[in-house]
């Protein structure tokens, strides 16, 4: 799959190469339709797939490798069998999913982490949105900041993740969105508005993984909730 990538990039390698999800699929399968889809981890451990992955790093192939939606506990277990740790795990993050136990975890293992859904995921499709989600742009606390920087609420958005020591990636066709929210890096906020964003965390996804979950192959809560 990462040669094939290559080869349609004309690329000799890939500056990062993910795991992107914590479940295999059979080797036709593009996106699972039902359990018969899934391969359980019992028959190919994540273990497996990661010693790949360092395999496409010796080669030069990577030069950097990790993982994506992996929770405390998969990244935990993964690290305790690799040669190489992850160097990197992409999340969904957010002020209402502020996953601070794993951002310690990772500080402590020298792993960066990448926020997707930084402002909100407004754009997927209607099947994957829950009734009467919320919106972050809507977050009293977020206008509040934005109205006495006198910047948007996306920039309060974006700037937080930067605060935080975290990589971000806002999604955007806009050229003027795309201006705004690099401009965001240039947004730090004081101690009091952080605390007032720390405020706001409830365990909140708008990914929430149920799209995967396959209990006869032995898939439940993807993020071990």
């Amino acid at each position: 799959a990462l040669q094939a990538s290559l080869d349609k990039l004309q690329l000799k390698y890939l500056d990062l190469y993910l795991i992107h999800w914590p479940v295999a699929f059979k080797s036709e399968v593009i996106y699972p339709s039902s359990s018969e889809d899934y391969v359980s981890l019992d028959e190919v451990p994540i273990s497996e797939t990661w010693k790949q992955m360092e395999a496409a790093k010796k080669q030069g192939k990577a030069l950097h490798i990790g993982v994506s939606n992996f929770s405390k506990n998969k990244l935990s277990q993964l690290v305790a069998n690799a040669a190489a740790k992850p160097e990197m795990n992409q999340v969904e993050m957010h002020p209402l999913l502020q996953q601070n136990d794993l951002l310690s975890y990772c500080n402590s293992e020298g792993i960066r982490l990448t926020a997707y859904s930084p402002l909100g995921s407004g754009d997927r499709a209607p099947e994957m949105k829950a009734a009467n989600e919320p919106n972050l742009f809507e977050l009293p606390a977020i206008n509040t900041i934005a109205k006495n920087r006198g910047v948007t609420p996306a920039q309060v958005l974006i700037g937080w993740h930067v605060n935080r020591g975290t990589a971000v990636i806002p999604k955007s066709t806009t050229k003027e969105h795309i201006i705004s929210n690099f401009k965001a890096g240039d947004v730090h906020l004081n101690h009091e508005e952080m605390a007032m964003i720390a405020d706001l965390d409830k365990n909140f996804r708008f990914i929430n993984g149920k799209f995967f979950e396959a209990p006869e192959k032995g898939y439940y809560n993807i993020y071990d909730e």
